[in-house]
């Protein structure tokens, strides 16, 4: 069946790539001629029938009698799907030649699905294929074409590999081939150079982009296109299936990720956690920002600041981690801007000499604030929501000082962090054998070992070992101020969890929940309201976890996180240098490099057993990151992707001094 035949569509006779393309063609798409051995005729052909006489008589034509090569490939009805491509799991035939050749390319071909399945789940060997029969081009330059991002789903972005001659070569791995990524007028935006790679000129990057919006129309979705560009200069294209990468959207607005963030809430929030926690650091950031003149006014109200997407937090990367940026024009000319920032350093300078005496102020309130609190069981059901409200005004006091000290002190790495404190202090209380439930109540720095969750009570690590001894403590160390902050921030929204908990207990106990947990997924509007009015009916919104957010990314204008390259490159940590085999989970054997999303303060009593540690987000001043280093284990941290790059078992070589990471292949 010749692919310009009206039956050529249906892909139960010709199979789905040759299909599409009977399709492309017929809506003027520059295909190249062919026609197709149908499911049924290769059927047969398993059957132990000779190829037809019709069959024949098509490859003399195709061929010009055999003046032309050909290139004979696979068209099976379960390859080019949208939700599974196949790519590269039966067999093409390249440059054939003769009758003979061509019958046995033909039957290598049919063959190739009893192959692919051997080495496949989800194939059985008796799906119908089809046999797709084409001129061999004698291409100019060749490539493939997706018309979205096929990594991120960004559908700002087309991204084209091109190579000399035919694509055969990319698409088998041979060759590398030039990237290109443009945007929708065809501009470059990336390119990265590969072997056997081709230029593109304008001309050719915009007939490529005219061909991916055409497909996109043609099949209703971007696509996954192989082309070509004949000797003579015209464009074919030759395959055409959906994209399998979920469209994302045109992302906007500034670039975001969880690191600075990922240490407070390693785990996906549900709605009363964000009003509780997440929207007084929002407002802290807004302030503590304008006080450093960090930022002006309108970037920080154009800035979300902090945001969360699917349960996980994040935050504006290019506020708190700002890139040196030179001056234009007019702010050379003009002298305002330099005189608002002189304004701006003497105001800096005299919060700076004042902010260790503020911090020890904001310290000394939140714990006479927190003395105060009554036993919550003694507080009636309004108490506890006007207690709620109040530990969120409370933590935007301490967490603009936190991030105060950090901006303008600068403190360098401190010795002593609220982790190790409390590492050697639920240590020593297990082996004085105090009861697990006491732990808490008489030591709430180890507050500093768990997240924070309304809940009945919080998950503290159970493997710990005493650490080393450490060195005396310097009150006058400015990282001190700001770990002491940081454990009033934890004992604040410890508070809060406890209240919000009892509160969904007693809703429960009135039959206005089915369980205390059903709070979490409540605003806290929604919760109060609750308490008001005994006749209102709970509106619980829980929120499902999304998959952990990429390290940097932006948000799309359908509300989806587009991952984005060029963030901070991966740091060392310190530690030194180890080479282990790579674990990924929360219980490592003796010896491991554990790769991690983020630097969960939980894992800490892990270290002692690792060889190295790798994380894809976090600091080089984090809990994790500095007990890591003063137990001599090599840290890395920023790797982006590493859970994808370094499999479980993949034995890398770990840097903590350079932030290396290298897989070891002898």
């Amino acid at each position: 069946m010749w692919l310009d035949d009206v039956a050529a569509a249906d892909p139960a006779i010709t199979g789905a790539k040759a299909a599409a393309l009977a399709r492309a063609s017929r809506h003027g798409l520059p295909v190249v001629p062919g026609f197709v051995v149908t499911t049924s005729a290769i059927e047969d052909l398993a059957a132990g029938t000779p190829l037809p006489d019709a069959v024949l008589d098509a490859w003399r034509r195709l061929s010009h009698d055999d003046a032309v090569p050909l290139v004979v490939r696979s068209s099976s009805t379960v390859e080019d799907l949208a939700g599974s491509s196949m790519a590269g799991r039966f067999e093409s035939v390249v440059g054939v030649r003769g009758r003979e050749g061509f019958g046995r390319a033909v039957e290598r071909v049919a063959a190739s699905r009893r192959q692919a399945a051997a080495g496949s789940q989800s194939l059985t060997g008796r799906e119908p294929m089809a046999v797709l029969v084409q001129p061999l081009l004698a291409a100019r330059c060749g490539g493939v074409l997706f018309g979205i991002d096929p990594v991120t789903g960004r559908e700002d972005r087309v991204v084209v590999a091109a190579v000399h001659g035919g694509p055969d070569r990319l698409v088998s791995g041979r060759v590398d081939g030039t990237r290109y990524e443009l945007d929708r007028d065809g501009r470059p935006v990336r390119v990265v150079h590969g072997d056997g790679g081709s230029r593109l000129r304008r001309r050719q990057r915009r007939e490529l982009l005219r061909l991916a919006a055409r497909t996109a129309e043609v099949f209703g979705g971007p696509q996954d296109v192989e082309w070509a560009y004949e000797r003579h200069g015209r464009l074919r294209l030759l395959q055409s299936r959906p994209v399998t990468v979920e469209p994302r959207g045109r992302p906007t607005g500034p670039a975001l990720g969880p690191g600075p963030v990922a240490e407070t809430f390693p785990e996906p929030l549900q709605p009363l956690e964000v009003d509780l926690w997440v929207d007084p650091l929002r407002t802290a950031l807004r302030q503590a920002l304008l006080l450093a003149g960090s930022a002006s006014e309108a970037e920080v109200e154009a800035s979300p600041l902090v945001t969360v997407v699917g349960g996980w937090a994040a935050v504006d990367l290019e506020l708190l981690e700002p890139r040196p940026r030179r001056a234009g024009i007019r702010e050379v000319l003009d002298p305002r801007p330099r005189l608002r920032r002189l304004r701006v350093s003497w105001r800096v300078g005299r919060l700076r000499a004042a902010l260790p005496a503020l911090v020890r102020d904001v310290l000394d309130r939140a714990d006479t604030a927190l003395a105060d609190v009554p036993p919550l069981g003694d507080l009636g059901d309004r108490r506890l929501v006007g207690l709620l409200h109040r530990t969120r005004r409370a933590l935007v006091s301490v967490h603009a000082h936190e991030v105060l000290v950090g901006l303008l002190i600068d403190p360098q790495e401190s010795r002593t962090t609220g982790v190790g404190v409390a590492l050697g202090v639920l240590a020593r209380a297990r082996q004085a054998g105090l009861a697990e439930n006491r732990v808490v109540a008489e030591h709430p720095v180890v507050l500093a070992l768990s997240p924070p969750r309304v809940g009945a009570a919080p998950a503290l690590p159970s493997d710990v070992r005493p650490p080393d001894e450490r060195a005396p403590v310097d009150p006058g160390d400015a990282g001190l101020l700001r770990e002491a902050l940081r454990l009033r921030t934890r004992w604040l929204q410890e508070l809060g969890a406890r209240a919000a908990w009892t509160l969904g207990e007693r809703l429960t106990a009135a039959g206005r929940l089915s369980s205390p947990d059903e709070v979490r997924a409540l605003r806290l509007t929604d919760l109060a309201a609750l308490v008001e009015d005994p006749a209102a009916r709970a509106v619980s919104r829980p929120v499902l976890p999304g998959d952990p957010l990429p390290a940097r990314f932006r948000l799309s204008d359908t509300g989806e996180p587009v991952p984005e390259g060029g963030g901070t490159d991966a740091a060392g940590a310190g530690g030194g240098r180890a080479t282990g085999a790579v674990h990924h989970g929360d219980d490592p054997p003796e010896g491991a490099v554990l790769v991690v999303r983020t630097l969960d303060p939980a894992l800490a009593p892990l270290l002692p057993r690792l060889s190295g540690l790798v994380a894809e987000t976090g600091s080089v001043l984090a809990h994790l990151a500095i007990l890591a280093r003063e137990a001599g284990v090599p840290t890395v941290v920023g790797l982006d992707r590493a859970l994808e790059r370094f499999p479980p078992g993949t034995v890398v070589r770990v840097d903590g001094a350079t932030g290396e990471v290298e897989e070891v292949t002898s």
